[in-house]
């Protein structure tokens, strides 16, 4: 039931009980449909989304646009996962347009991340060139937003 995925991506947290009661279904369905999602690999994990500017933690987050020469029958899946070996790269992306893969990387500063590129990624014989973008504040991730607009006041008067 595509219902059960559409409600898990907002709120990975719900229990299969929540969900049967939204859903009007019973439990043990919701459970069995979880289960095979698990099975099949459409469910790969559950995780809570954390806004990490509210915290004490430093940290840079950079999207790296990557171009790159596929091997002849080996593709950009082999080059990929060459990527997400690392565990710097927390997200990996074939791409349309003027780049192939993106990256979404993580380091301790700036400083950190330029040397994962210089060394770790531009290195490699299969990149052709890189572009790295720091990420100065995040609004939205995931569908979620970080921090609720404030109301303009306008909008209070008018309405």
């Amino acid at each position: 039931m595509i219902e059960i995925l559409e409600l898990l991506d907002k709120n990975s947290q719900l229990s299969p009980k929540d969900i049967a009661v939204m859903l009007g279904i019973d439990e043990e369905t919701v459970c069995r449909e979880i289960a095979a999602y698990e099975k099949t690999g459409v469910i790969v994990g559950k995780k809570v989304m954390i806004n990490w500017q509210k915290t004490s933690r430093e940290f840079v987050t950079a999207m790296i646009e990557v171009k790159v020469t596929p091997q002849f029958g080996k593709g950009f899946d082999q080059i990929a996962e060459r990527f997400y070996q690392y565990e710097q790269v927390k997200s990996v992306y074939l791409m349309s347009g003027s780049y192939d893969l993106a990256l979404q990387i993580e380091g301790a500063s700036l400083s950190e991340v330029a040397l994962f590129v210089a060394e770790k990624l531009a290195p490699m014989d299969t990149v052709i060139s890189t572009a790295t973008h720091f990420v100065l504040k995040k609004y939205k991730e995931d569908g979620l937003m970080f921090e609720q607009p404030e109301k303009d006041e306008r909008q209070v008067i008018l309405a």
